[in-house]
């Protein structure tokens, strides 16, 4: 069976938290936080400062609640980005806005000149799909929108992973749990329109 054939709530959930929006403009990865779901439950987890070599902001330390000292003490990035790469081998990926966690870990990887063989899917686009009376499709706003319990902690890598796949099994419940990964990335994909019509031909 390949991974896109593989059940959809089994799957790695992760979040970054960064110095800025873009590799492409030099920022790195500061935290990651991710969290292994086989069959619905939590089988593993994976949290980590990393240090990417330069001081951070201001604005990244308010945003974030990571301080420049914090990462003093941690593990260069390209360390603790080695040992991720091995947590999520053999695993599909889940990420909330998954177009910003993945070119980081696209940028992050190719600096060690190793991959992953698994694929993508946006927790965020499935939102807009199913959710469309949403005030928006922000991870807190979904999060409050489906009841989901929280500690209240947001924009800390492993919090925001938890709560992604909170949110995930959620979504794979409202669609009738049953969909496999290939067509959750599908069903991201779907025109708004066209969601009920393609969800009850499955």
């Amino acid at each position: 069976m390949s991974l896109a054939q593989c059940a959809a709530d089994t799957i790695v959930v992760l979040d970054f938290e960064t110095t800025g929006l873009s590799p492409n403009n030099g920022d790195r990865a500061i935290e990651i936080g991710a969290v292994k779901l086989v069959d619905g439950q939590v089988v593993d987890r994976f949290s980590e400062l990393m240090d990417p070599g330069f001081r951070i902001s201001a604005f990244i330390e308010s945003y974030t609640g990571i301080s420049n000292q914090m990462l003093a003490g941690a593990e260069a990035t390209e360390t603790v980005m080695r040992r991720f790469a091995s947590f999520i081998q053999g695993c599909n990926l889940l990420a909330h806005n998954a177009a910003f966690d993945s070119k980081f870990l696209d940028a992050e990887l190719a600096r060690l000149g190793c991959g992953y063989d698994g694929q993508f899917v946006c927790s965020l686009l499935i939102g807009r799909r199913i959710y469309p009376d949403a005030a928006n499709h922000r991870l807190g706003t979904l999060v409050e929108y489906k009841n989901i319990r929280h500690d209240g902690v947001f924009h800390r890598a492993l919090a925001d992973a938890q709560m992604t796949a909170d949110l995930w099994l959620a979504m794979l419940a409202d669609c009738g749990g049953n969909l496999t990964f290939a067509e959750m990335q599908r069903l991201s994909q779907i025109p708004k329109a066209k969601v009920a019509q393609w969800l009850a031909r499955r």
